[in-house]
């Protein structure tokens, strides 16, 4: 079984920014394989399918960014979800557009809310795949929940996709074969 955790803010004027990465990138994924995120309960919104034979966990903490790992630990505790299964999806302003990176643990790197998730995991050993959303020229706060720009967003929208496949790849290959086939994958506009 997998927890599948995309991170982002809830509300409409978050929707389709940089820090939402993760919620688009569940959505993906939900609808790939007919998943309703409709139940309301881990402090956040989630649905249950399978991915092949594995039964998958879809989650989008509400707690806000920051304090996801509230979210992530009431899920995989409940569920009963090794850590090595939790999966998160989130933005990295570390890596370029059009670009993502599959990771099988490693630091919170400056995001809060992967901090937060190890905070309450007690461990960084998660798969995580990192979708770049490139560094900013003006204040982080402002860049991450500020909207990509027309043509940033048609290499974003190929690079969502591009994600979710890794996801899946994790659930079906494991990290080492998802990290091989997307790491270093460079879409361009």
């Amino acid at each position: 079984m997998y927890l599948v955790v995309g991170l982002g803010n809830i509300g409409k004027e978050y929707k389709k920014t940089r820090h939402n990465i993760g919620f688009d990138v569940v959505d993906i994924v939900a609808e790939k394989y007919n998943i309703e995120i409709n139940r309301q309960k881990f402090k956040g919104s989630y649905g249950e399918g399978r991915i092949g034979n594995e039964k998958i966990i879809l989650l989008k903490p509400s707690t806000y960014m920051n304090l996801s790992g509230e979210s992530v630990i009431e899920a995989a505790n409940f569920y009963k979800i090794d850590k090595e299964n939790i999966i998160v999806i989130y933005d990295d302003m570390s890596i370029d557009i059009g670009k993502l990176r599959v990771r099988g643990k490693g630091s919170a790197g400056g995001h809060n809310g992967i901090k937060n998730i190890i905070q309450h995991l007690n461990s960084d050993i998660f798969p995580r795949v990192r979708v770049g959303i490139g560094q900013p020229d003006e204040n982080v706060v402002n860049y991450v929940l500020g909207k990509f720009s027309k043509d940033q967003r048609e290499v974003i929208e190929k690079v969502l996709a591009m994600s979710a496949k890794a996801c899946i790849s994790i659930v079906e290959d494991g990290v080492t074969e998802a990290m091989n086939k997307y790491n270093g994958v460079k879409i361009e506009v």
